[in-house]
């Protein structure tokens, strides 16, 4: 992001927490999970999105394809995204665009698909990078021995939005 460009927030607020939206020239940027302090949900919620922006537009998209995909009603998002990060990350954060709902891959699958198949380790550091949580399906990443793995979100979050694709594997709370 360049120092002139400004941007554009909203909350969405979903059953597993807050997610903060940021919108700059039209396309979304960021979808990450906020505390639920009440100072930070105030902050956010002050900054209403009613101007008639590109930016404000892609965020009311953004909040409403969110809605569905919570409620069950939609297994793909078709937003424009404006990802920034190394070209590293960036073929780490494609290949999680081709995991398909309800399905999981290990972090070996991702590098390989990302062309770099020794790199677990890097690609695990890009997926804690994604700026567009849940759309960019970082949750459905999982480690090679079967078990969750990690996630930006807590792995209670990532448990849930598993558990709302009705995924390959199950992930239960020990």
């Amino acid at each position: 992001m360049t120092k002139d460009n400004t941007i554009a927030k909203a909350v969405c607020r979903t059953p597993c927490g807050l997610l903060l939206l940021g919108a700059v020239e039209g396309r979304l940027c960021l979808c990450t999970w906020l505390d639920e302090s009440e100072n930070d949900v105030n902050e956010y919620e002050a900054e209403d999105i009613q101007q008639a922006s590109a930016d404000t537009r892609v965020l009311q998209e953004a909040v409403r394809q969110l809605h569905e995909y919570f409620s069950g009603q939609r297994r793909e998002f078709s937003l424009p995204l404006r990802m920034e990060g190394t070209p590293f990350q960036q073929k780490a954060w494609k290949a999680m665009q081709t995991i398909p709902y309800g399905q999981t891959i290990s972090y070996a699958e991702e590098a390989r698909r990302a062309g770099h198949p020794t790199a677990l380790r890097a690609i695990g550091n890009a997926n804690h990078r994604n700026p567009i949580a849940v759309i960019v399906p970082c949750h459905r990443v999982v480690a090679s021995h079967g078990k969750i793995g990690g996630y930006g979100g807590g792995l209670d979050r990532k448990r849930f939005l598993l558990n709302l694709e009705c995924s390959d594997i199950l992930f239960r709370t020990p």
